[in-house]
Formats: structure tokens, sequence, C-alpha cells
């Protein structure tokens, strides 16, 4: 079988809508952050960013991925992979600006960096297919051969 019949494709455009959809979510919040609270860039980021990773965490860990309740360890996963992701978009969302790049396009552009990173962290280590080694489920069909035929006599 060869790799595009292998992508899990209705999880990936599952994962792309939240993403987009997120991408509005996030702008919305940091332009809440810094035009009517009026934080500083720096602090506005940042907190956006965790805001918007935590809700992001739960929608993709049950919506996109299907598990019935998130767990620690899956999000301790999220947030370390999701690190290299927000580093590339802080940059952007914080070097930009100064240099005559307004905020809010800043913030997408750093998004849209970020994305291919956060992609590949996400379904290939956290949300990943785990599957038996094929010796293991051989013994196991083994033992569970030689358990019935043990019964039958």
């Amino acid at each position: 079988m060869n790799l595009l019949q292998r992508l899990p494709w209705r999880s990936l455009g599952k994962w792309w809508v939240v993403g987009i959809v997120f991408l509005g979510v996030g702008t919305a919040v940091l332009y809440v952050f810094v035009a009517w609270l009026h934080m500083p860039l720096v602090w506005a980021t940042s907190l956006s960013a965790e805001v918007t990773m935590l809700i992001r965490f739960l929608i993709n860990d049950r919506w996109v991925f299907g598990h019935s309740r998130p767990t620690w360890k899956r999000l301790w996963q999220f947030h370390v992979a999701s690190a290299g992701g927000f580093v590339v978009w802080w940059l952007f969302a914080n070097f930009l600006p100064p240099l005559g790049v307004q905020y809010l396009i800043a913030s997408a552009a750093g998004s849209l960096f970020s994305s291919f990173f956060s992609m590949a962290s996400n379904f290939l280590w956290i949300w990943r297919r785990r599957t038996e080694p094929a010796t293991q489920s051989a013994s196991i069909e083994m033992a569970a051969e030689g358990e019935g035929a043990a019964s039958v006599e």
C-alpha cells in the first residue's frame, strides 16, 4: 500500500478545519487582549496562544482523533509538540510589527508557517496509530489457538 493510501485523510481534514477555525478564534482573542484590554503585545500573544492551545487540544483529542476522554499525557505531549510551532508563530507575531506589518497579519503569517510543524508532531507523535509488532500479534494468535484446542479435548 502506498503512502497516500495510508494517510488518515478524514483526520487530516478535521485537523485543518480546527486549525482554520482557531486562526480566527486566536486572532479575535489577540485583538481583545491588545485593543480592548491594552495588554502589551508580548503578553497578549503569549496568553492568547495558551488559551487557544488548551481549547484546540480538547477539540482535536475528541473530534479529530476520537478519544472519549483527554489525558494529562496527551495534553503534555501536545504542549511540547506545540512549543516549536508556538516559537515560530510568536517570532512572526512579535518581530514583524516593528518592521511595519500590522500585528494581526503578522499573527496570521506566523500561524501559516507554524501549522506544518504542528501537523507533523500531532500525527506522527501525539495521536499516531500504534500498531502491535507482527511477532507479538502472531504469538497472541498462536496462544489463542492453543487454548481453543486444549478446551476441545
